[in-house]
């Protein structure tokens, strides 16, 4: 890695306000990763609070070919905003302004750094919905959701978070500051760039400000949580509940290993017995939402669950998915280090998938942790490693690389919400033909033709 000369970290100093580039060892240190076990400290972060002050960045890092890696609040989990390469670490994490939130054109307008669920509430309290709603939405923010066009369990009815940027603010390797999209719900003029800068990771542009599409508030919340005998029972369940013609604002599913170790974490002994559970939530207006649970639970009933309990309302429904937020806790809690795969497969393919990591773990003798978005494919595959076994990495990588070739081989997706990163940069190759990797590099040199946009990463 080149070392930066110092003196021109003094004249970028003296292009900003005071106290908009930092050189001091704590706060290099607090921007050298995301929650991905991988760091590599910056020369220097860039706290900017304008997009005036990002442009400048910009200009004067493409001038002198100094590595530029954004990050949102650093929540990520395949390290997106490692500066592998060194030079600047620019977070957005001071722009956290809601400029607008309209309730007659049913659009936001606010910073990269506003925290996700900071939006939501607002936004509920003006009686509107952004749906999407990543695990970390507490912590994460707007301008990382898009950068990696963050999902969560709505997706299944709601969709992610690209269904719901209309417009977009984006700074551009050489500093222009460029306005894509608008505030309308439908646009056909010329190409579609808030789709194609959300899930860039933060290596074609920085973004600055977002305007985004919101919903009606559904009015009435419920949701059943079901404990199975088996895991093949629960797959069983969510086969009938589309055959039946329902649409659920999220269906979860869990396997065995995962709720024996939120058993013992928390000491709900409503799992005992249970190797496969499902929570569905349903949303919209109080009496349909009311009958259709009604309808469930009759159906899912006849699967002779271990438990079948409902929620009725938001309160009630949210003490279900708290017990959800549990799984990654409790994974943690084994003293194994997890290594969460976000990959899809159809949902046509789920009970291969559980049989498949089923026989994984046996060949390698390492637990595999299987919960998620099951109504959209999306299933968190949770490598288990103990880190204390000689030769563990390369096991790692032996249970990886055949995790990810099943995946391919079954028409799936390496990643789902996640990103690339760092994490899965190995299989980014395997996972895409030749032809779009030439075309994602064709995009690359046309938008940052020096390369100084999250260098080291997949592109």
């Amino acid at each position: 890695m080149k070392k930066i000369d110092p003196r021109l970290w003094k004249r970028l100093q003296d292009r900003l306000p005071s106290g908009e580039l930092k050189l001091d060892e704590p706060t290099i240190a607090n921007h050298s990763g995301d929650k991905w076990f991988a760091t590599a400290s910056p020369e220097a972060v860039a706290l900017p609070r304008s997009v005036k002050s990002i442009s400048a960045i910009m200009r004067f890092a493409n001038r002198h070919q100094i590595p530029v890696t954004p990050r949102g609040a650093g929540f990520g989990y395949v390290g997106g905003c490692v500066p592998l390469k060194g030079g600047i670490a620019l977070s957005t994490a001071r722009m956290k302004r809601i400029k607008e939130i309209n309730e007659n054109d049913f659009v936001a307008v606010v910073q990269p750094g506003v925290i996700t669920a900071n939006l939501q509430a607002k936004a509920e309290a003006k009686g509107l919905y952004y749906p999407p709603d990543p695990a970390s939405r507490a912590d994460c923010s707007i301008g990382g959701n898009i950068a990696t066009n963050a999902g969560g369990p709505r997706s299944l009815k709601y969709g992610v978070t690209s269904d719901y940027v209309l417009g977009l603010e984006v700074v551009l390797s050489g500093g222009t500051v460029a306005r894509v999209g608008g505030r309308t719900h439908k646009n056909k003029t010329g190409f579609d760039f808030p789709r194609f800068f959300t899930g860039s990771e933060g290596m074609l542009a920085v973004i600055t400000e977002a305007t985004l599409k919101l919903l009606p508030l559904p009015p009435f919340r419920a949701a059943l949580s079901v404990g199975f005998g088996s895991v093949r029972l629960a797959i069983l369940g969510i086969k009938a509940i589309f055959k039946a013609g329902f649409l659920p604002s999220a269906l979860e599913l869990a396997d065995e290993f995962t709720l024996r170790a939120v058993k013992n974490r928390t000491g709900n002994k409503r799992f005992s017995g249970c190797r496969g559970h499902l929570i569905v939530e349903l949303d919209g207006q109080e009496k349909s939402v009311r009958a259709e649970l009604r309808n469930l639970k009759q159906m899912l009933g006849k699967l002779n669950p271990r438990f079948l309990d409902q929620a009725l309302g938001g309160v009630a429904v949210e003490s279900i998915w708290q017990l959800r937020q549990e799984f990654s806790y409790a994974l943690r809690d084994t003293g194994l280090v997890k290594l969460n795969e976000d990959i899809v497969v159809p949902r046509g393919r789920l009970e291969e998938l559980l049989d498949f990591t089923g026989k994984l773990q046996k060949k390698h003798n390492m637990p595999v942790a299987c919960f998620g978005h099951a109504g959209d494919g999306n299933i968190h595959v949770n490598v288990m490693l103990d880190d204390q076994i000689k030769g563990h990495e390369k096991r790692r990588v032996a249970v990886l690389d055949e995790l990810f070739a099943w995946v391919v081989a079954h028409d799936g997706m390496i990643t789902g919400e996640h990103g690339i990163g760092i994490a899965k940069k190995r299989w980014w190759p395997s996972a895409v033909s030749a032809e779009v990797r030439e075309l994602h590099h064709a995009v690359k040199q046309a938008l940052d033709p020096k390369g100084i946009m999250n260098p080291g990463k997949f592109l």
